[in-house]
């Protein structure tokens, strides 16, 4: 597949597709993601880290945002707890193939004199109703927002200037800020981000991935707990919202040039796919079985999250 092909895959939004193509053609392309050190990397972030895996073989210089002190406004936990999680999530995205990148921690980038000048200049710009609602999907406990969940959007459009990125990847979830970012760097000199959105998958209960609910399979789980999510993971018969496909879709292929369906003579015997769109229109023909389908899919994830398991030991 081409460049554009690679980048543009599994993706839900591009703003804009002319900005990213003219921006494939360039000699030096910069992009970033951040992540809140929170916890666990599961699934959930394996989506943009993919992406930025595709962007890299794109010809793109990457960045990491380890956003230490996004979580802190963000009110998950304390600088010191924060931190710790820091340093084990780089390790888990260096074994998760983001290795020959740039690590930037965020309070490394975020106290800087330049960089807080250009947050305040911000803040004279966006009013509070349009901070709050762009928060409306990432922000914990919104019901009863604080001051530094305000502060939030405007440091992640100065993280993207400071940065002196190209464009910004992010789940679909980051829309708001990201168009606040694309609207408002302008006016102080910076260029507008292109901004790659992927999409929020479901958790393997069918319902929103949540690390409260436990719905999620960890990149540090072990072969067996792999096995036994999928075994349990909620597999439809309908192909949309179906979390085992998406798994398939968005971690598998991605990763492995082939999945192959084990399964006795009596019912079929092994099938190999090379594409997730020749799964899944075998799935909707019921030509495989969910059972059949969601033990391949436990023992391909062991197979993609190998290698990160092995490296954070």
């Amino acid at each position: 597949m081409d460049a554009y092909e690679r980048v543009t895959r599994n993706t839900v939004e591009i703003v804009t597709e002319e900005d990213l193509r003219a921006l494939l053609a360039r000699p030096v392309k910069k992009v970033y993601a951040g992540y809140e050190p929170s916890g666990e990397i599961h699934l959930g972030h394996l989506v943009t880290i993919n992406k930025l895996v595709d962007l890299q073989a794109a010809g793109f210089e990457i960045t990491v945002l380890l956003a230490d002190l996004h979580a802190f406004l963000n009110r998950k936990g304390s600088m010191e707890r924060i931190g710790e999680l820091a340093e084990y999530n780089k390790k888990c995205f260096e074994g998760l193939g983001l290795k020959n990148v740039r690590y930037v921690l965020g309070s490394d980038l975020q106290l800087g004199k330049d960089y807080e000048l250009l947050v305040l200049q911000l803040s004279q710009q966006v009013t509070l109703n349009r901070a709050m609602r762009s928060m409306d999907e990432v922000g914990r406990q919104m019901d009863h927002p604080t001051v530094s969940q305000m502060i939030y959007p405007l440091m992640q459009a100065a993280d993207i200037a400071m940065l002196g990125v190209d464009a910004a990847v992010g789940g679909i979830d980051q829309r708001k800020i990201h168009m606040l970012a694309r609207e408002h760097l302008i006016n102080f000199g910076y260029k507008a981000p292109v901004c790659i959105h992927t999409p929020i998958l479901n958790g393997l209960d069918g319902k929103k991935m949540s690390s409260s609910q436990g719905n999620y399979i960890s990149v540090a789980d072990s072969e067996d707990d792999i096995r036994k999510k999928c075994q349990k993971a909620f597999c439809p018969p309908e192909i949309a919202d179906n979390p085992v496909l998406q798994i398939f879709q968005h971690h598998i292929f991605p990763r492995l040039s082939e999945v192959t369906i084990r399964r006795p003579e009596k019912f079929g015997g092994d099938r190999t796919f090379a594409s997730y769109a020749a799964l899944e229109e075998a799935y909707k023909g019921k030509a495989i079985h969910p059972a059949d389908l969601k033990k391949a899919c436990g023992e391909s994830l062991i197979t993609v999250l190998a290698p990160v398991r092995d490296y954070i030991r």
